[in-house]
């Protein structure tokens, strides 16, 4: 069952038994990518994934270093990955989770994550549909990225 969660806000809040099959998997796949993280100095485990149109999943894991700010959050490194492997497929869909159960109102994307996938919005030239999950809690869903920066830098692009 899907609900506002509030009255100003576009993000619905999900169960995620309620989600379809394919972001059911997509958030299954980013719980496992949240196993993989390497987080010593925050012990703060965040796992993403995306969809691209093929079908084809590809995870990424906040991956943190000692030398700050060398670290990558898990959004980026999967958004990068799959540029960098797939440079020619839209992603559909994406999926960031932590295992810790916390309000979903403090967990989010940091500004830089924000950005890139607003920028690989921009440069599909098509939304993103993005869930998070915090722990076993209920999932937000939003039907595109931009929403999360509405006032994204950008610059003419060509699209893919």
């Amino acid at each position: 069952m899907k609900k506002a969660v509030n009255k100003e806000s576009s993000f619905e809040e999900w169960n995620e038994r309620d989600l379809d099959l394919a972001e059911q998997d997509l958030l299954k796949a980013a719980h496992a990518a949240c196993e993989n993280a390497y987080a010593p100095y925050s012990n703060f485990r965040v796992g993403a994934a995306v969809l691209l149109e093929s079908g084809q999943m590809v995870i990424g894991s906040n991956q943190e270093n000692m030398a700050y700010p060398s670290g990558l959050c898990a959004e980026r490194v999967a958004f990068f990955s799959a540029g960098a492997q797939f440079p020619k497929e839209a992603i559909v869909a994406a999926a960031v989770v932590t295992d810790i159960d916390m309000a979903l109102e403090h967990f989010s994307p940091c500004g830089g994550c924000r950005q890139v996938m607003v920028e690989s919005e921009f440069r599909q030239n098509r939304p993103i549909r993005f869930l998070m999950q915090a722990g076993t809690g209920s999932v937000l869903v939003s039907p595109d990225v931009v929403r999360f920066l509405p006032l994204a830098f950008q610059l003419p692009l060509k699209t893919v």
